[in-house]
């Protein structure tokens, strides 16, 4: 019988993993496949382990992963995908904001042939406005700005199939922004949708910071359309400046017109100046990934593990 690895990425999630491992315990009893689950402790600083690690006593099928410090969550998925040995992977936040009881939808369109099956919010309960407006903003940006055509309002709760989980582990790079990743190794891909439930217990780890990196990421990690913004940003000042300029040449000359002095001045230099900095920063974003990348630090590593002892 085919095997199915859930894997669930936790970072100081204890509140809520008793009730999560619950539901995907009832979900996974009830599915005709073997299954396993396989937490991956990200460095909480809670009683994740604790919990985490009894219920790899209590459930045979549950194994656990302890990372040696907070690497955050992408390399979290990482680690667990990288540990996975199955025909299929799901992979699911410990929150509850995406629902256990949707595994058999995706497991479904899975059998149908499609190697990577996403869950796609239809609607997002318990946020906030600016919340869903800037999630829109960034799905819809991305959508503009790269290449690789990344679903909206699609976040990392999906199914992999294992030809698409062995294509994903040869993506080893640094800087990983994993929504990207699934999207660009391809293979055949649909959606599941869904309501987005608010979160069940503890607090999100995900303040405006954090999202605001994690765009900066999405971005420079898929697309060169900062870097060609800057260019013509830099372009359009050279032209404006140097249009200015004749202009006033002209009037100096033609009419005798006296050069005005400081408050033109300023304003020239402090919007010159402006544009080179912006494309300096730019700039230092794809630099510093490449300086990132060219140390080749492995992207985590593991501290305790615990297989499953058995299967169900």
């Amino acid at each position: 019988m085919p095997l199915l690895t859930v894997i669930v990425p936790a970072y100081n999630e204890a509140a809520v993993l008793e009730a999560f491992h619950q539901r995907l315990a009832r979900v996974l009893d009830e599915l005709p496949l073997d299954s396993s689950v396989l937490y991956v402790d990200d460095g909480s600083s809670d009683r994740t382990w604790d919990i985490i690690e009894s219920l790899t006593q209590r459930d045979p099928r549950t194994g656990a992963l302890k990372l040696s410090r907070n690497f955050g969550k992408e390399a979290a998925m990482t680690a667990g995908l990288d540990q996975a040995d199955a025909d299929a992977v799901v992979v699911i936040d410990s929150d509850l904001q995406d629902p256990p009881e949707l595994i058999p939808a995706l497991v479904d369109q899975w059998r149908a042939g499609y190697d990577v099956v996403y869950a796609t919010r239809s609607a997002r309960a318990g946020e906030t406005g600016f919340k869903k407006f800037t999630s829109a903003a960034f799905y819809r940006s991305m959508e503009k700005l790269s290449d690789t055509a990344i679903p909206r309002d699609t976040g990392d709760f999906r199914l992999l199939s294992r030809r698409a989980l062995e294509a994903l582990r040869q993506l080893r790079e640094r800087q990983r922004f994993m929504k990207g990743l699934f999207a660009w190794i391809g293979y055949r891909q649909t959606a599941v949708h869904y309501l987005r439930e608010p979160r069940q217990a503890g607090k999100t780890k995900w303040n405006y910071w954090r999202l605001t990196q994690l765009a900066v990421e999405g971005i420079t990690s898929f697309s060169t359309a900062p870097l060609r913004l800057a260019t013509w940003t830099g372009v359009s000042a050279s032209v404006l400046a140097f249009a200015y300029g004749l202009w006033v040449l002209t009037k100096s000359l033609v009419y005798g017109d006296p050069v005005r002095g400081y408050p033109t001045l300023m304003l020239v230099i402090l919007f010159l100046g402006g544009v080179q900095l912006l494309a300096l920063g730019v700039i230092g974003e794809y630099l510093g990934r490449n300086y990132a990348e060219s140390k080749q630090r492995p992207l985590y590593f593991i501290e305790e593990q615990r297989p499953p002892a058995g299967r169900h």
